[in-house]
C-alpha cells in the first residue's frame, strides 16, 4: 500500500474528471463525432462507454488515503498503452479519419500520456515519502 503524494492525487482525480467527461461526450454524441471526425460510431462508443468504467475507478482510487501500489502502476501503464495504441490506430490505417479527427485522436492521446507521466512522477513521490 501507498500513502499518495498529492502530486499523484490530484492526478488521478484530473484523470478521473476528464475521463468522465469524454466518456459522456462519446457515449451520448458517437454519431454525431463519427459524421465530424471520420471515426467509426462503433469506435467512439465503445471507447466512451469503456471510459464510464476507467473514471469511476480512477476516481474511487483519487479519493483513497493510501493505494495499492500495483493498482496505480497498472493504470499508469494502462495510460501510457492508451497513448502508443492511439498513434497506433491513427498510423496502422485500419481507421480513414479526417485531418480533425486525426487531431482529436492525438490531442487526446497527449492528455493521456501527460497523465500517466503525472501519475508516474506522483508515485515515486510518493515512496519517496515512506522511504523518510
Amino acid at each position: 500500500m501507498t500513502r499518495p503524494s498529492t502530486l499523484l492525487r490530484r492526478a488521478l482525480q484530473a484523470d478521473a474528471l476528464v475521463s468522465g467527461a469524454m466518456a459522456l461526450l462519446l457515449s451520448l454524441a458517437a454519431g454525431t463525432l463519427s459524421r465530424l471526425l471520420a471515426l467509426p460510431q462503433p469506435l467512439l462508443l465503445e471507447t466512451g462507454l469503456f471510459l464510464i468504467g476507467y473514471a469511476a475507478l480512477v476516481g474511487w482510487l483519487g479519493t483513497r488515503a493510501v493505494l495499492p501500489r500495483a493498482l496505480v502502476l497498472i493504470v499508469i501503464a494502462g495510460n501510457a498503452l492508451w497513448t502508443l495504441g492511439s498513434v497506433a490506430l491513427l498510423l496502422s490505417g485500419s481507421v480513414a479519419s479526417n485531418a480533425l479527427g486525426i487531431a482529436f485522436v492525438l490531442l487526446q492521446a497527449t492528455v493521456v500520456g501527460i497523465f500517466a507521466e503525472l501519475q508516474f512522477i506522483g508515485l515515486k513521490r510518493s515512496d519517496a515519502a515512506l522511504a523518510s
